[in-house]
């Protein structure tokens, strides 16, 4: 760890581009090397070599110049896990446009919204009537929009047909003078989880460094198969699906499907013989209540998760089925990985892990000091000292909020966590989630993950509420499993209560608890705990 921690070091060139120095140098190095596997629920399956991605890629780049996009324009990508996506982004990059990854789940508010704010010129979508439907109604709100492309299998009129704009286009030249490595090169709405979304916006720098998330927290190699659980518009799928694990020169698995099923996951996981694995904790939840012995997963060597506090009870349920140890990490839309438990690691269920050498991190109290071991910061990245490569390069059009987030040489994540006796940093939650009890500041992800070991609890949400006597006291807001919502009341809640106070400091129990349907959630699936406090507070 040592040597990692010294010894990481990037040398990036003025002028770089993913597309050209690391997918077509792959092409010519090893045009045969296999990089993407790509099959659906219908069992359809497509495997493309790097030589594959070149030739596609390049048709795509000549389709999208032929209608005029090009360099710094914006373009929507709204593909789901369709095969297009890879080529089409590839296609972007080598251009020199902006591709924005967007999730399928869009309204056509949402859509007006992007566009106003970013300008964009095209979207690319899959032909999904619904899609299709929410595009079209917000098209004549975006006075930007020039181009509405369609992959199929729907082209409706109005739309142009990529599959037949891409088979008829002509010869894609690389341009003479390549971009400047600090040009925008990809962007991300944020989901929105206090506010509206911000958009995050990266340079070419950006896929580089994916490189330490791949290599050091995937632990790929040349003859991995890779498999992320994420959809192509949000940045998770960029982290696992993308540009680390092709740096390495590993194989990207991609499972296109409709509706998550654990044991179809598992089942292609069996046929393909996957070899490494990356998903929410809340995958490996629906995981382990299958009965693991059925698949063979023989192949798969290696597990990582990130995206919420991992329960200790489903880490060892997993270790005990598969022998694999789950190796956490954490990082933002705004960041590549920023801490992550490394292969040569003990992991600790519920750590992030430590910092990765290629940021620059520390924990700061409120009072700008540095926090102690076990004391609560904010993690904090600093650029004074040197370039972080990975971090984002603004909040785009919004100098504001920029300023408001970095400054005096150090970005503010707005995450607290505390770090142990080893070094391991524990998530805490958001600043603004953090509620203050009785001198007491309590984080809502360890009354959560506390919570979601009692069976009834499907989901949860935790709180603060006023209270004239303690400040803040916590609330948990909580859906039950359908077999249990018949026991919700008074007796249920005390057995919930007692639950928490046995899982951890007795002090952090919910005295208010509220049983709901359904939790208020972004569009990315996200709680809005603002919303909770929100509706308390007009109650």
């Amino acid at each position: 760890m040592e040597d990692f921690r010294q010894n990481l070091e990037y040398r990036i060139p003025e002028e770089f581009n993913f597309a050209y120095d690391v997918m077509d140098a792959w092409a010519e190095e090893a045009p045969d090397k296999l990089a993407l596997l790509w099959t659906n629920d219908h069992d359809e399956e497509r495997r493309y070599t790097f030589a594959d991605l070149k030739r596609e890629s390049d048709r795509t780049a000549a389709y999208f110049s032929s209608l005029g996009i090009g360099k710094g324009d914006m373009v929507m990508l709204i593909l789901k896990r369709r095969h297009q996506f890879w080529t089409s982004i590839i296609a972007l990059h080598k251009i020199g446009a902006v591709a924005i990854p967007a999730t399928f789940l869009l309204t056509a508010k949402d859509i007006i919204y992007r566009c106003e704010m970013a300008s964009i010129k095209a979207i690319v979508c899959c032909g999904d009537e619904e899609i299709l439907e929410h595009v079209n109604g917000a098209a004549p709100h975006c006075p930007t929009l020039c181009h509405r492309i369609s992959i199929g299998p729907e082209v409706p009129q109005g739309w142009e047909d990529f599959e037949k704009g891409v088979a008829q286009a002509g010869e894609w030249h690389k341009p003479a003078h390549l971009n400047k490595a600090t040009d925008y090169c990809i962007m991300y709405f944020t989901s929105g989880t206090s506010g509206e979304p911000k958009m995050v916006i990266h340079d070419h720098t950006y896929p580089l460094g994916h490189l330490s998330t791949a290599a050091f927290w995937h632990n790929l190699h040349e003859d991995s198969l890779h498999l992320t659980v994420a959809d192509t518009g949000w940045g998770k799928a960029v982290w696992g699906k993308l540009y680390g694990q092709w740096i390495v020169g590993a194989a990207v698995f991609v499972y296109d499907h409709e509706k998550f099923t654990p044991a179809d996951i598992l089942r292609k996981m069996e046929q393909y013989h996957v070899t490494s694995f990356c998903a929410p904790p809340t995958i490996y939840r629906f995981m382990i209540r299958e009965d693991l012995t059925r698949f063979d997963l023989s192949s798969l060597k290696y597990c990582t998760t990130a995206g919420e506090a991992l329960n200790g009870a489903v880490y060892q349920k997993f270790y005990e089925a598969t022998g694999i140890r789950l190796m956490e990490g954490f990082g933002q839309t705004e960041t590549t990985l920023t801490l992550g438990t490394f292969p040569w690691m003990e992991p600790k269920p519920g750590s992030m892990g430590v910092p990765n050498p290629q940021y620059d991190i520390e924990l700061i109290k409120p009072d700008g000091t540095p926090a102690g071991e076990g004391e609560i910061g904010q993690i904090v990245v600093r650029t004074d000292r040197r370039k972080q490569i990975g971090l984002f390069c603004c909040y785009y059009r919004n100098p504001e909020l920029t300023q408001q987030t970095w400054h005096d040489g150090l970005y503010y994540t707005g995450d607290l966590a505390y770090y142990d006796a080893d070094g391991y940093y524990w998530f805490v939650g958001r600043a603004d989630d953090v509620i203050k009890s009785s001198g007491y500041r309590i984080g809502p992800f360890e009354v959560e993950s506390a919570l979601m070991t009692h069976p009834a609890v499907v989901e949860c949400a935790i709180t603060g509420v006023p209270d004239d006597i303690r400040g803040e006291v916590v609330k948990a807001t909580i859906v039950l499993g359908k077999e249990w919502k018949d026991r919700a009341g008074e007796a249920l809640v005390k057995e919930l209560q007692e639950h928490v106070k046995h899982e951890t400091a007795p002090y952090k129990y919910p005295r208010v608890i509220e049983f709901v349907d359904e939790l208020p959630k972004t569009i990315s699936g996200k709680i809005r705990r603002v919303e909770i406090r929100e509706k308390d507070r007009e109650k």
